[in-house]
């Protein structure tokens, strides 16, 4: 006998048979959906020998291999750097000096507020940065700013009473932020880092606009090509699912690093002995 939760009652037998029935309803929709699209691709011709033989060409395989590399490089380097300048715009953030308080948030407020592609653009025409140097400024520039936010309100959400007991142990701010808030709050905070490092493994594709030879580039190039029927779809099915699958990779790196982090000693419970009857105060 199943009992009811704080949430919802247990569905009943006829409860049970219409969600079967909804169920069903729904997949035969998605199925229908996906045969449509399926029959609008093969009636656009869009399966063609002709506009799947690029891929088949070792110059093609480099030159989307390479372009892979290229974006992995971008977005290595700005992950990096986003995450540096973020911790280090969160401690201007979360200074006891005013001045220093003040101009880490402008600079917070400034780049988060600017588009991630006129930053681009500035840095490579105004400033006559190298493709690869300015498209990583920028991203690091909007991505760090960001994740500098996350930080604050990550530390920010732990327990008031947890930095109050530390400092009444006579700790300094420097260990209460490294040894009490900060292990504390980077639980909360890794969702929205690893959704911000997303953002930012997505935006490295804003490289092809300033000539940066990243993957979405060379996609373009071989879509592009007349000798092979402009095979835009075919482009797009190879690469999205490419894009996806370093999302997902990302998604379950943040589920590993969160799984060791409850394994760890520190942060496992200790237990505690048992209550046992003491001598007695005269």
């Amino acid at each position: 006998m199943t009992e009811a939760t704080a949430l919802y009652d247990v569905p009943g037998p006829v409860t049970r048979r219409r969600h079967t029935v909804y169920g069903i309803l729904s997949t035969l929709v998605i199925l229908a959906l996906v045969a449509w699209i399926l029959y609008l691709l093969f009636d656009t011709g869009q399966f063609t020998h002709t506009k799947w033989m690029p891929f088949a060409y070792k110059g093609i395989q480099e030159l989307l291999l390479r372009g892979l590399g290229n974006t992995l490089a971008a977005f290595a380097m700005a992950a990096v750097l986003s995450l540096a300048l973020g911790g280090l715009l969160a401690t201007g953030r979360l200074s006891d000096h005013r001045s220093v308080r003040w101009l880490a948030t402008v600079v917070v407020e400034f780049f988060r507020a600017m588009p991630v592609l006129v930053m681009i653009f500035f840095i490579f025409v105004a400033l006559k940065v190298q493709p690869l140097p300015a498209l990583v400024a920028g991203l690091t520039l909007y991505n760090g700013s960001v994740l500098a936010e996350v930080f604050r309100s990550g530390v920010n959400s732990v327990e008031r009473g947890q930095g109050e007991a530390a400092f009444a142990l006579g700790m300094r701010k420097t260990q209460v932020m490294s040894y009490v808030l900060v292990p504390q709050a980077v639980r909360a905070m890794l969702p929205a880092i690893i959704s911000q490092l997303v953002v930012a493994l997505k935006d490295t594709s804003l490289g092809y606009l300033i000539t940066y030879e990243e993957f979405l580039h060379a996609g373009k190039l071989i879509a592009s090509n007349l000798d092979y029927d402009l095979p835009f779809i075919p482009v797009v099915m190879v690469i999205s699912p490419i894009y996806i699958g370093m999302c997902m990779l990302l998604s379950w790196f943040a589920g590993w690093v969160a799984r060791r982090e409850r394994r760890s000693p520190k942060t496992e419970a200790v237990e505690v002995a048992p209550a046992e009857p003491g001598m007695l105060l005269p």
